[in-house]
């Protein structure tokens, strides 16, 4: 690594969108600020999944925490498009899957899609379903930028990786939340997590969370 890999213009990626077109400090305007949700989301996170991080598994906010580094250097990189911050925003993600890897073990991701085919939880069903179906919209968009962007150029709409940001974060977390639901409810039963949506519970749109369901005396256990 030298110093010509932080210059602007350094990384050999470059993506759809024109460069320096908004901002003659930032070379990818749109994708630069699409990353927003990863810096405001997190800090939620840490505070609904309180519970579940004392209770169950304090490195969940491990998770949480790098999603915040992912969304800085996936900034960083479209706004410089240098190769050190290629390199970050891409060794970041491998951080996140590593890590959500390591808290719920590798056999966790075959236990996502058997235990939503048996699921007796509505709530968590239609959760994994919007997940999955967010994830393929994210990865066309992904697609579309890369391959067709003469396509999208033309059309004059060469956003589509700044769309991947938030749909690929909308798809994430919801991951992490049911991966964190299955695993305290095989490992920790009497726990009894829930589900459950902020701001209002009865709104499947808002921000889904595990809640933990303990007594005085697991309390006091702890």
């Amino acid at each position: 690594m030298t110093w010509e890999h932080l210059e602007r213009g350094s990384s050999p990626v470059d993506w759809c969108e024109g460069n320096y077109l908004v901002s003659p400090d930032i070379a990818e305007f749109v994708n630069t600020i699409s990353n927003i949700l990863f810096l405001l989301g997190p800090p939620f996170l840490i505070y609904l999944f309180k519970d579940y991080g004392r209770f169950i598994q304090p490195a969940i906010h491990l998770i949480w925490v790098l999603l915040i580094v992912v969304g800085l250097s996936s900034a960083y990189f479209h706004a410089t498009l240098s190769l050190l911050g290629q390199l970050l925003d891409e060794l970041t993600i491998l951080w996140v899957f590593m890590a959500t890897l390591s808290l719920f073990s590798i056999p966790a991701t075959y236990l996502l899609y058997k235990e939503l085919k048996i699921v007796q939880d509505e709530r968590v069903y239609r959760l994994g379903v919007r997940n999955t179906t967010i994830l393929i919209m994210a990865i066309v968009c992904w697609i579309n930028d890369r391959m067709f962007c003469d396509t999208w150029s033309r059309l004059n709409f060469p956003y589509l990786h700044g769309f991947w940001h938030i749909l690929i974060f909308i798809s994430a977390y919801p991951a992490c939340v049911l991966f964190a639901y299955f695993f305290v409810n095989d490992e920790r039963p009497e726990s009894r997590p829930t589900l459950k949506y902020w701001p209002r519970n009865d709104c499947e749109l808002g921000i889904p969370y595990v809640s933990i369901n303990y007594d005085k005396k697991f309390d006091d256990a702890i």
